[in-house]
C-alpha cells in the first residue's frame, strides 16, 4: 500500500510488526497522549460507540450521555488524539432516536465550540492543566482553550500562564473573562513552583447553561 499510496495511512490493527501509521485505542480514554517506543508522540484516535455495543441492539441501555461524549472528545484532543464515534443504524436503515438525541447535542455544543476541537492539538507542556479541566491548542492562532468538566467557586488557577495571556472569552457567546496574575506569596503557599507561577481565571458564580463550558485565551 505504502509503494502505491505514499500518503496512506495505515493503522496498527493489521497486528504485522512495525506496521502501522496510528494507533487505535478501543473503548478507553489513555491516560495522555500515546508515544512509541522512543518516547516520540504517535498519531491516535479512540475508537469509542455511544452505548456498549457497536451494532444497533435495541436492549442496550449503557448510553453514554452528550456531557460524557462530550468531555471524552475535549480529552482526546487535549492528548493529540482523534476521537472516532461509531453509531450503528437499525434493521430499517435509521438511526435509533438515543442516536439522534446525542448527534444534536454534540452538534449544537460544537456549533458554538468547534474553534476549540478543529485544528488543536495539545497544549505545550509548560502549560499546566488545571484541576478538572482539559486543554487544547491551536498552534496555527496561538490561542489556548480550557475546557471546564467540574464548574468551580469564583477562580481557575493556571499554572505558567503569568504574563503569557492577552485576553479571554467564553466560546459560547463570546463574553469577556478576567483574569489576574496570582501574586508569588500566595501561589508559594499553595505549593506552587515560581517558574509556574498561574494567573486567576474569574468565572462567574452560574455555570453557563452548556453541556463543556470553554474559555478561548489569546496567547501574546
Amino acid at each position: 500500500m505504502h509503494e502505491l499510496q505514499p500518503h496512506a495511512l495505515v493503522d496498527n490493527r493489521l497486528d504485522l510488526p512495525d506496521v502501522g501509521d496510528f494507533v487505535t485505542p478501543e473503548q478507553f480514554q489513555p491516560a495522555g497522549g500515546l508515544k512509541d517506543a522512543n518516547g516520540k508522540p504517535v498519531v491516535w484516535e479512540a475508537c469509542q460507540t455511544f452505548s456498549g455495543s457497536w451494532g444497533y441492539y435495541r436492549d442496550e441501555h449503557t448510553w453514554k450521555s452528550v456531557d460524557l461524549l462530550i468531555r471524552m472528545l475535549s480529552d482526546g484532543v487535549s492528548k493529540g488524539g482523534n476521537l472516532l464515534l461509531n453509531v450503528g443504524p437499525t434493521a430499517r436503515g435509521l438511526f435509533d432516536a438515543r442516536a439522534i438525541e446525542r448527534l444534536e447535542g454534540m452538534g449544537a455544543w460544537m456549533q458554538l465550540h468547534s474553534r476549540s476541537i478543529y485544528g488543536c492539538v495539545a497544549a505545550p507542556e509548560h502549560f499546566v492543566t488545571p484541576t478538572d479541566c482539559r486543554y487544547t491548542y491551536n498552534p496555527t492562532t496561538n490561542r489556548l482553550y480550557l475546557h471546564i468538566f467540574a464548574w468551580p467557586f469564583r477562580d481557575i488557577y493556571c499554572p505558567g500562564l503569568a504574563e503569557h495571556v492577552d485576553y479571554a472569552q467564553f466560546l459560547h457567546d463570546g463574553s469577556e473573562v478576567h483574569f489576574g496574575e496570582v501574586s508569588e506569596a500566595s501561589w508559594s503557599g499553595m505549593a506552587g513552583n515560581a517558574s509556574q507561577t498561574p494567573i486567576a481565571i474569574q468565572v462567574p458564580i452560574i455555570r453557563p447553561d452548556v453541556a463543556v463550558p470553554v474559555i478561548e485565551i489569546f496567547l501574546k
